[in-house]
């Protein structure tokens, strides 16, 4: 069943495959399960980060499939991010050292700066005042990206990119960059269709892998009165003339922007459902109705982060 995931090439001509399970939001206690039960269904591509909590779950799933010979490790395409209160020089390496150890894996497919901010580097994953204001770093992440190009040349990690950089920001490590970097994962779905940026990093090589593709219906600070994209009735009206999900349709809608997609769940019929998505493509019509959703509605808008002047969704980055 793998075979029919099709993969894309990076601009370091490795692959990997267009469609994975993301993790991030995943209950603890649920996620080897959800690991094993995707590779048996055909997944090869898998979505971790440090913050998410649950590496060590994923390792677990992941080395339960290695063991009983259901996939070989190089069949399996692992992503991790490298957290916010890691972006000093010094601190990269033994961040993603950590992550390899809890993935129990020598090397990592790809490493991803997960946001352009750092925070104050004092053992806290949010650290924070007396206020529960977040305590930034002022670390340039210019200087993060040169010590993961050190990951990469050390065989900790076999490609390296970026996760919700803005297209000035790429254009800061493309100018300094020895090893260019391979991806820009950012927020992508209807409600928030960012053409240019996807154009651009088009125009550098570099894929983008959509995440929260589905608008993240069960993220944490969600409210009643936050829209749903999986109940749009123009999205559904598309669901409906394909005799597909709503689901579906959203991420096959990102396959045919030529994004790499991670939708994420642990629940074993929508796994196999959001795998379900090679059988059918949409039509220009529907591609038309769904991109003219957009609304620039961020699920993700990182709001703990207001003010850093390297926040990728504020315009008060220094130029130079």
């Amino acid at each position: 069943m793998a075979d029919k995931v099709p993969s894309v090439t990076l601009n370091n001509g490795k692959k990997i495959p267009i469609l994975g399970l993301g993790t991030w939001g995943s209950p603890t206690g649920e996620v080897s399960r959800a690991v094993k039960e995707a590779i048996d269904l055909g997944y090869r591509h898998i979505d971790c980060a440090f913050v998410y909590g649950n590496e060590q779950e994923v390792g677990e799933g992941l080395a339960a499939k290695f063991a009983d010979n259901t996939v070989k490790r190089e069949e399996v395409f692992v992503t991790s991010k490298l957290w916010n209160t890691f972006h000093r020089a010094d601190l990269v390496r033994p961040a993603l050292e950590k992550t390899l150890k809890n993935l129990r894996l020598e090397r990592l497919d790809l490493f991803l700066i997960h946001w352009p901010m750092g925070y104050k580097e004092d053992g806290e994953l949010f650290p924070a005042d007396a206020d529960g204001k977040t305590l930034f770093s002022d670390v340039d992440y210019v200087e993060t990206w040169k010590a993961m190009e050190e990951c990469c040349k050390a065989g900790l990690t076999t490609s390296i990119g970026l996760s919700n950089f803005n297209i000035r920001q790429v254009e800061r490590i493309l100018s300094i960059a020895t090893i260019k970097p391979v991806m820009n994962q950012v927020e992508y779905h209807p409600y928030l269709h960012q053409q240019e940026l996807s154009k651009f990093c088009r125009s550098k090589n570099i894929l983008i892998t959509g995440y929260s593709p589905l608008g993240s219906p069960a993220r944490p600070w969600v409210t009643s009165d936050d829209p749903v994209l999986l109940e749009d009735p123009k999205v559904k009206a598309v669901a409906e003339r394909c005799g597909k999900s709503v689901a579906q349709v959203l991420i096959r809608w990102q396959l045919q922007l030529d994004h790499i997609t991670i939708p994420k769940s642990t629940n074993t019929k929508r796994i196999k459902e959001n795998f379900d998505v090679f059988d059918f493509e949409l039509s220009k019509q529907d591609m038309e109705d769904l991109g003219s959703l957009n609304r620039d509605e961020r699920f993700v808008p990182m709001t703990a982060c207001a003010g850093h002047k390297y926040h990728s969704f504020e315009n008060n980055e220094f130029t130079d």
